[in-house]
């Protein structure tokens, strides 16, 4: 059975079923959750099989964003921004000068000039580097 009908047919097994792959799947007893959580879980260890789990190095940043920890030495990775949907102008008052920054599918369009990031545009804009989301007031701690 292929990786995709497998993880489609997992919605309508019955707990036990559910419960008897878990066992298989995880040589451990399964959880005493609900039946969605399982079918979630089992669905990313159907995958994690068939293609491969996360690296390690991406393991580590995960747990360390959950307990608010270092990883290896480092300062806590912050999440990343989300980047508004594609047409939402961002608009900045620097200077004085009112600037406007088009979303694209790809990128930020300024000035009719694409860049790949906001911090680009943002550097454009001051001339020196700053956090593009935080000089559009998409994090906290920026001027709006």
């Amino acid at each position: 059975m292929s990786t995709l009908a497998e993880i489609a047919a997992l919605p309508g097994k019955s707990t036990q079923e559910l419960n008897q792959l878990w066992r298989k799947l995880f040589e451990t007893d399964p959880p005493q959750a609900g039946k969605d959580y399982l079918v979630r879980r089992l669905a990313y260890r159907v995958q994690e099989l068939a293609h491969g789990g996360l690296s390690l190095a991406a393991g580590a940043i995960l747990d360390g964003l959950g307990t608010g920890h270092t990883v290896q030495g480092k300062a806590p990775v912050v999440p990343e921004v989300a980047t508004p949907a594609p047409g939402a102008r961002l608009i900045r008052e620097w200077q004085g000068v009112e600037h406007v920054v088009t979303v694209l599918d790809d990128g930020f369009e300024y000035q009719r000039r694409k860049f790949r990031s906001l911090s680009s545009v943002a550097k454009a804009i001051t001339g020196t580097h700053w956090s593009g989301p935080l000089f559009f007031g998409l994090r906290k701690g920026g001027k709006a």
